[in-house]
């Protein structure tokens, strides 16, 4: 496996760790350039793209993982040649601004995995990393979590697709994103107040990007601040019931404590009613 920095400048510290307990298992390379810093971004644009399409182009990598989240992916997304990932498929692992190549993978009809990022392995327990190890090396495997609030009861089954709710928002202005009829959508944010998360959703749904989901599935939305009293669980139970589809809610996913890794473009049954997602249904 590869370890990547496409977007914001890492944490050294916690990344070596990361990389420390990913080496005890796997072997992984990584480019001395992982740790440059040009301002808010890992690098230039140019040292950032040619990371990528390397790591995309080489058909000996099983995963590409992502060091760290921030900014930066949509500054070279466009001009990556995915057709690589297509000749050679490999997981392409990350979370947060790492959702751009999740919504690239998705184009390019290759499975991801949304999960933390090396430098949130770096600080993770023993059971993150765990969970993290078993989603890697067995993506379909059955996983079903529980204890999900309903918000709108029903059952829906389709390939899971979805992350970070800014970075789809940002990829869809960019004619980027494609979300297959049927799909379950994942979705999470972090810092966005209550009347942003409106904005987003709006723009997405008069898009028409979220026409064809048949269920949708809410993960953390952390340190999200209210809007004039209005809470984001408020907007998001409004702006999501006009899907009409089941929606359940409190995944541990995203930028909370728990980021419970998530394999996009594979099957996933939601089940309102029981409050349950089926991973590998």
């Amino acid at each position: 496996m590869a370890v990547i920095a496409p977007a914001g400048p890492c944490n050294r510290a916690l990344v070596f760790r990361g990389l420390g307990w990913l080496a005890e298992r796997y072997k992984v390379e990584f480019d001395p350039g992982l740790f440059e810093r040009t301002g808010y971004l890992a690098g230039s644009d140019a040292r950032r793209l040619a990371e990528l399409e390397r790591c995309l182009a080489d058909p000996g990598l099983g995963a590409v993982l992502v060091a760290r989240g921030g900014f930066g992916l949509t500054r070279v997304v466009e001009r990556t040649d995915f057709g690589a990932l297509r000749r050679y498929p490999k997981w392409l692992v990350g979370f947060s601004d790492a959702t751009a190549l999740h919504v690239e993978a998705l184009r390019a009809g290759v499975s991801s995995l949304h999960a933390a990022n090396v430098g949130g392995l770096g600080q993770g327990d023993a059971r993150a990393r765990e969970t993290f190890r078993r989603a890697l090396e067995a993506p379909s495997a059955r996983r079903e979590l529980g204890g999900l609030e309903c918000w709108t009861p029903g059952r829906a089954r389709g390939p899971l697709v979805g992350g970070n709710l800014s970075l789809l928002a940002a990829c869809a202005s960019g004619g980027r994103l494609r979300v297959p009829h049927g799909a379950v959508l994942a979705l999470e944010d972090v810092t966005e107040s209550a009347y942003r998360v409106d904005r987003l959703l709006t723009s997405l749904f008069s898009a028409g990007c979220f026409d064809a989901v048949a269920g949708v599935v809410v993960g953390d939305f952390t340190d999200c601040p209210p809007s004039s009293g209005t809470r984001v669980e408020s907007v998001l139970r409004e702006k999501l019931a006009g899907l009409r589809v089941p929606v359940v809610a409190g995944l541990p996913f995203g930028h909370g404590t728990l980021n419970e890794p998530l394999p996009f473009g594979l099957p996933a049954s939601l089940d309102g009613a029981r409050g349950t997602l089926t991973l590998g249904a």
